[in-house]
């Protein structure tokens, strides 16, 4: 059975897609862009920031089913420029210290509403 998962700590869809979905225990995320959740627009700030306010994207959005970052098994991060990778993981090391899930890092030419970085995750949470 598909969950519709949703909470107003998180960015908004800016298209038609749900901010995750979860079925038999996974919980699927999709992509965060760097959106404050109280406007919908990027955030100010250096990409350090950026990158901070996409993982709390991901966060509230699991927390607000009961689970926690430790839940996040797989983790897609596309960079528009892959010379970022070294200041992107300072801060992933912040959220994911211990036993951090797996994880892909691509570089892509453009990301919706100019942004830097979008990541996407899946988890999963038994009772999802």
């Amino acid at each position: 059975m598909k969950k519709i998962v949703y909470t107003d700590a998180a960015p908004k869809p800016i298209g038609p897609y749900s901010q995750a979905i979860c079925v038999n225990g996974w919980l699927f995320i999709s992509g965060q862009l760097p959106l404050d959740p109280n406007t919908n627009n990027i955030v100010e700030g250096d990409f350090k920031v950026k990158v901070r306010r996409v993982l709390e994207n991901i966060k509230v959005i699991v927390e607000s089913i009961g689970g926690s970052l430790e839940n996040i098994v797989k983790v897609t991060v596309y960079l528009r420029d892959i010379s970022r990778f070294g200041e992107f993981n300072e801060v992933y090391r912040q959220f994911f210290s211990y036993n951090p899930p797996a994880r892909s890092v691509v570089e892509v030419s453009k990301l919706p509403r100019d942004a830097e970085i979008e990541v996407e995750a899946i988890a999963w949470i038994e009772k999802c």
